[in-house]
């Protein structure tokens, strides 16, 4: 009908600017109808507009000139050829490696969450009583919560219980795999009833695209400006939702570009409760964006591309082939591989722990004959923090992690508590402890070093310089049953052992399993207070 009017009007048109005007302008409706059927996105100079090529006979539709169409089937843009890359990631073709990987990061994951319940600063309990003061349909279980909730619910739950100690795992660039994206995995998994192997599939779908990603966002420093939970973080719980939801291409373009309009997270609540909820935020944004683009929601095509995610965040300053480039070859999960945190603080402060931890025990430092410490440290400020406010504060203080290391022979997630913080033999030795500024260390992750010297009031001095990071992958990885204990002391008080080793089985096999919803029964924690035992 609309071709026919269009077609009248072109047989009875006569030169007159008044009927060129108004067949312009009924031309243009019908190209804005025509365009917003197809779901194409319009940038258009109404004043270019030419209606003599405007072709009537063809199924082609109309184009303005300076209008971007969003052809969902051309793989030409850079966001369309990579979803294209992370489609081809199927189960049947991953490595032995990576299964195994996957396997490791998903215990940590749940040790983590289960011990974020019990942050002292109510990190847990608020979050557990914010979710569920939301009401939601039962279809995900919080951890340690004793309810379900929506699915979007429970990965936010989860996802900032498994960020509320920083001990999630880690990697190169600085990032955190898995706390946006396997709360996330298990919310979706649970509900629909999904298998091991496509739990395990979406994982390693979202750990290729949230390293890639990061790798791309070279102008994104540690610590500064945005925070990579909240916009690197979120690309990866897309990609899990995308893959679990069963989204076709077209679908997980729109699904990319609806979570590139969620992406925030500001670096300057470092050190409060509110860096924990990136993560939550993440993994709920990703399922949402998903959800939204499975029901036929629709954003910009080409989130990765012109006047997108790296032009907001990290305008002229980010590598786009690095996106692409060796994609999956290997799996970054594999190689350099995935870090499982030995100490719950920020990453930058554990070589230093180390130093601290090695020089006590090897020498029987004595904390109160200590005259004064300094750790030789890369030029990173925001772990620059000789007088922590807080204990959520102090994960991020070189300076209170060394003096913690020193006077109490560990780290633990008791070393951050507030009364840790403000004991009396903190207060002694903390101001004794300065962090040395050394730019000759590069401010890397993955190739800085440290150099702790301790001075006693005897006139001994003692130093350890600590290459290697400890719970990197290869030989300072973390060992079987370190991981073991980690989760162990984790589920302490809030299931019973035999029912946190059951936990452990299930996960030891995840890829065999015909669904998670024993897992999750289980880390619900229902009735935990009769269950639980020490």
């Amino acid at each position: 009908m609309c071709q026919h009017l269009v077609q009248r009007q072109s047989v009875t048109r006569n030169d007159h600017p008044t009927c060129h005007s108004r067949l312009r302008s009924i031309k243009y409706a019908l190209a804005l109808v025509s365009n917003v059927s197809s779901n194409r996105h319009l940038n258009v100079n109404t004043s270019d507009f030419d209606v003599d090529t405007l072709s009537t006979g063809s199924d082609t539709t109309p184009r303005l000139p300076g209008q971007r169409e969003i052809d969902m089937n051309n793989p030409d843009t850079l966001t369309g050829r990579f979803v294209d890359k992370v489609r081809a990631i199927d189960f049947a073709s991953l490595p032995s490696a990576a299964i195994e990987v996957a396997r490791h990061v998903v215990l940590d994951t749940f040790a983590v969450a289960l011990a974020g319940k019990n942050e002292t600063q109510g990190i847990g309990r608020i979050t557990s009583e914010y979710v569920r003061s939301l009401g939601g349909a039962p279809q995900a279980s919080v951890i340690a919560g004793g309810f379900k909730t929506s699915m979007h619910e429970a990965a936010y739950a989860n996802g900032t219980l498994a960020h509320a100690l920083e001990y999630d795992a880690a990697w190169h660039p600085p990032n955190h795999p898995a706390s946006p994206t396997i709360p996330a995995i298990f919310a979706i998994a649970e509900h629909h009833r999904l298998s091991g192997a496509r739990v395990v599939e979406a994982l390693v779908a979202a750990f290729e695209v949230q390293a890639r990603v990061r790798l791309a966002a070279t102008g994104m420093p540690a610590g500064e400006g945005f925070h990579k939970l909240g916009t690197t973080g979120l690309f990866g719980a897309v990609t899990a939702a995308a893959r679990l939801l069963d989204l076709d291409r077209r679908q997980t373009l729109m699904a990319f570009g609806i979570a590139g309009g969620r992406a925030f997270s500001l670096a300057i609540n470092i050190g409060t409760m509110t860096k924990s909820t990136y993560a939550g935020h993440a993994a709920r944004m990703g399922i949402e964006s998903a959800m939204l683009a499975k029901l036929g929601w629709t954003a910009t095509d080409d989130v990765f591309g012109p006047r997108g995610f790296f032009d907001a965040f990290m305008p002229g300053d980010y590598d786009l082939g690095m996106l692409l480039d060796g994609f999956a070859s290997p799996l970054r999960m594999v190689s350099p591989g995935v870090a499982l945190k030995a100490y719950p603080s920020v990453y930058y402060t554990h070589r230093a722990i180390d130093a601290a931890l090695e020089l006590r025990s090897e020498f029987s430092v004595d904390p109160r004959g200590i005259e004064r410490v300094e750790v030789r440290f890369p030029r990173i400020d925001y772990v620059d923090r000789p007088q922590p406010q807080t204990g959520i504060d102090g994960k991020y203080s070189v300076q209170y992690t060394t003096a913690a290391a020193l006077l109490d022979g560990e780290v633990t997630p008791h070393t951050f508590t507030d009364a840790r913080l403000h004991a009396t033999d903190m207060g002694a030795l903390l101001p004794r402890v300065s962090a040395v500024i050394d730019d000759a260390i590069p401010a890397d992750l993955a190739r800085m070093f440290v150099i702790t010297e301790v001075w006693l009031k005897d006139g001994r001095r003692f130093t350890r310089r600590v290459d290697k990071l400890s719970g990197w992958p290869g030989e300072r990885g973390l060992t079987r049953e370190q991981q073991l204990r980690k989760f162990m002391a984790g589920a302490r008080g809030l299931m019973r052992v035999e029912d946190a080793q059951r936990v452990i089985e299930l996960v030891d096999r995840l890829e065999t399993l015909p669904d998670v919803v024993e897992i999750m029964d289980i880390l619900r924690c229902s009735d935990a207070s009769a269950q639980a035992t020490g």
